[in-house]
């Protein structure tokens, strides 16, 4: 067996180098779910061999020294991290550990929303802000008052009878709305962005600079008092919370009392299906004792205390090595890079590849081949790379460049100016590109054929069977008789969705087509103005440009589309096939009771799907999009509402409506309903 000590020097030296970049430098060399499997070993290691223990040990202290660029600030009690769990398994074993010192279990719990921010402390003297500091090493933080006086959810003077002396605990945030916005300028100035939420709010709180923190969208979060002098007496946590909200200072009300351990897990697994909804980035649930005696009682270990604890949610940031950067060619030909990564499991999945979005992108993130560069996969979001953690001294790559071939079909790749996206200019020709279309035709938000996907798509082509969308109208059972894994059942399925592609409204037909910069919305305003392909046909640019919401660029693109002799082949073709090319005439006139009216859905609605809801929009003369904005007139909030959207409108003042109210909209119009506008 191998000397243990040997391994508890390189992983405490390499535990010590990370303590440093996230606490000092605020540049951090790994992700939260490596650090965390490294000091598990640790932990476990030692636990294993006491004897090896050393007083230097990261396990020994609580964190990392604190900067230079700051006064330092000794903290009136300390800050403890906390101890992890990662499964409703390792919740049980924490309860029972505490079971057993308090020959009981405990009275209760408190959940709170783990914020991904900059852990900070805010003293108040007589109800005024004396001093705010950073974390530090738990012991001493760094004097960041000025800054956080910029922060309008920071109080300078605190509400009602204040005590004389009070210490809270607290995480500076960036709201993921404002993150985005500050990496978005900071690439229009050619600056470095920032990898995450977190690092941003860092940086921004650290900062020589008040200004620059002022001009940044933090927010806080208050979560603790560490000291509480000249106030009343409280029995409980969940009284902490409630009277440090009275004294006006910003308690998450995403937290909640639990009376046991299911509850517990309960919100667990409830905050882990919405907590993306949610406009700032988390990664987990704090899970605290709700009585202070028992808290006082189980105490704590030379880290964490033994009453509250941190489940982790499965990591949605990893770091991993980018092994190579190749392209894929799309229905529009669009050159489109990805990375080939070491796989690293992350937001629930094992990861391989990734997005690069396009050329610029990889050149303003700068990430080569051989990097170790942090994934993010955040729930069903494909995964993308968001930047490359640099070693400094190591060499590096050359940049990399845009391949001038296709890759598939060996015709040159160029780059329309004043684009982002480099192109195949090899047409249905390139293999991939056709690939992409026959899906992109097929797929839900196309034709909605059922059972045509990738890998019938595939086989298809593989056999000659399909060289273009119409084909797959003359198809017949005897392209699939006798093949593997065709039977009877999954033929007549495809041949049923098939036909009934054949019926489908012509707006799907306008967006299965794949017309650049043509979506589903665009696609219902045209065809609830023309009701036929040979009326769109038929109309101008300018026509087209003149129905609201189209616009110039969309309808140039539709134009040129359908002057092409190829694509009139196209649709005479799919009539030859039976796909309607004409929506029947309404038995009535639809009034228009929503012109000039923008609505966004959140949720379900009984009356109607999301296809019905755009359908009823347009046909009244109003538009339906998909995120609340400025000019967004609605919000209809149906069963399950999506948070992030409703708080969007609640920022906004955009009226939010119920089913029923919008149903009284598309009958009546917005008299009565929706506010007069001005």
């Amino acid at each position: 067996m191998s000397d243990p000590s040997h391994r508890l020097e390189d992983l405490r030296a390499e535990i010590r180098l990370y303590d440093h970049h996230y606490y000092v430098l605020d540049a951090p060399l790994i992700d939260d779910a490596g650090y965390d499997e490294l000091w598990r070993e640790l932990a476990k290691i030692e636990a294993e061999h006491p004897e090896l223990v050393t007083v230097d040990s990261p396990t020994q202290r609580v964190g990392a020294s604190v900067s230079e660029l700051f006064s330092p600030v000794q903290h009136l009690r300390p800050l403890f991290s906390l101890d992890n769990a990662v499964s409703p398994d390792e919740l049980g074993a924490w309860e029972h550990r505490m079971e057993r010192m308090l020959g009981r279990r405990p009275e209760g719990y408190v959940c709170e929303p783990k914020v991904d921010g900059l852990a900070v402390v805010l003293t108040y003297r007589d109800g005024v802000l004396e001093v705010g500091a950073t974390r530090g090493d738990g012991e001493v933080g760094e004097d960041i008052t000025a800054n956080l006086r910029t922060l309008s959810s920071v109080p300078l003077r605190l509400l009602g009878d204040a005590p004389s002396l009070l210490e809270v605990r607290g995480e500076v945030y960036m709201t993921l709305e404002g993150f985005d916005e500050l990496n978005r300028s900071r690439r229009e100035a050619d600056q470095p962005t920032f990898a995450n939420a977190r690092n941003a709010a860092a940086g921004s709180v650290r900062q020589k600079d008040p200004r620059v923190t002022a001009s940044r969208a933090l927010e806080i979060w208050v979560y603790q008092a560490g000291l509480l002098q000249g106030g009343p007496s409280l029995q409980r946590h969940w009284e902490v919370l409630d009277y440090l909200k009275s004294l006006g200072l910003r308690v998450n009300p995403g937290s909640v009392l639990a009376p046991g351990l299911e509850e517990v897990k309960a919100y667990v697994e409830q905050m882990l299906e919405e907590h993306h909804g949610l406009p700032y980035q988390t990664d987990g649930v704090v899970v605290k004792v709700d009585s202070l005696a028992d808290q006082d009682e189980l105490g704590a270990t030379a880290r964490a205390p033994r009453w509250a604890v941190a489940y982790k949610f499965p990591p949605e940031e990893r770091v991993t090595t980018l092994r190579g950067i190749k392209i894929n060619i799309g229905r529009t030909g669009a050159a489109t890079p990805f990375a080939e990564l070491e796989p690293v499991f992350v937001g629930g999945a094992n990861v391989g590849m990734a997005t690069l979005h396009n050329e610029d992108q990889v050149h303003q993130k700068d990430v080569r081949v051989g990097d170790r560069v942090v994934v993010r996969r955040a729930g069903d979001v494909i995964p993308e790379v968001v930047g490359p953690v640099l070693t400094p001294g190591k060499d590096r790559s050359p940049p990399w460049e845009m391949p001038r071939k296709c890759p598939f079909c060996e015709s040159t790749i160029e780059r329309p100016e004043e684009e982002a996206v480099a192109r195949c200019t090899g047409g249905l020709a390139c293999p991939s590109r056709l690939r992409e279309w026959l899906f992109h035709f097929s797929s839900r938000g196309g034709m909605d054929i059922e059972g045509l996907g990738y890998k019938t798509v595939d086989l298809l082509l593989r056999d000659g069977a399909v060289q273009g969308p119409a084909d797959v109208f003359f198809l017949g059972s005897e392209h699939f008789e006798g093949r593997r894994g065709w039977g009877e059942r999954s033929i007549r399925k495809l041949l049923d969705g098939i036909e009934a592609a054949r019926h489908r409204p012509l707006w799907r037909l306008l967006v299965a087509l794949g017309i650049r910069h043509l979506g589903p919305g665009g696609a219902r305003l045209i065809t609830a103005r023309y009701r036929s392909m040979e009326q769109i046909t038929a109309a101008t640019e300018e026509d087209l440009a003149a129905i609201d919401g189209i616009g110039e660029t969309i309808a140039g693109s539709v134009t040129e589309w359908m002057d092409d002799p190829d694509n009139q082949e196209l649709l005479a073709r799919l009539g030859e096939g039976g796909v309607s090319l004409a929506d029947p005439e309404p038995s009535e006139e639809i009034p228009r009771t929503l012109s000039g009216l923008t609505l966004v859905v959140t949720g379900g609605l009984e009356a109607m799907n999301r296809d019905g809801f755009g359908q009823a929009i347009a046909a009244r003369g109003g538009r339906a999009t998909s995120s609340v904005s400025s000019v967004t007139s609605a919000l209809v909030a149906g069963a399950s509402p999506g948070a992030s959207k409703l708080a969007k409108a609640e920022q906004l003042g955009t009226p939010i409506l119920t089913e029923e109210q919008f149903l009284a909209l598309l009958e009546h119009g917005p008299g009565g309903i929706l506010p007069d506008r001005e």
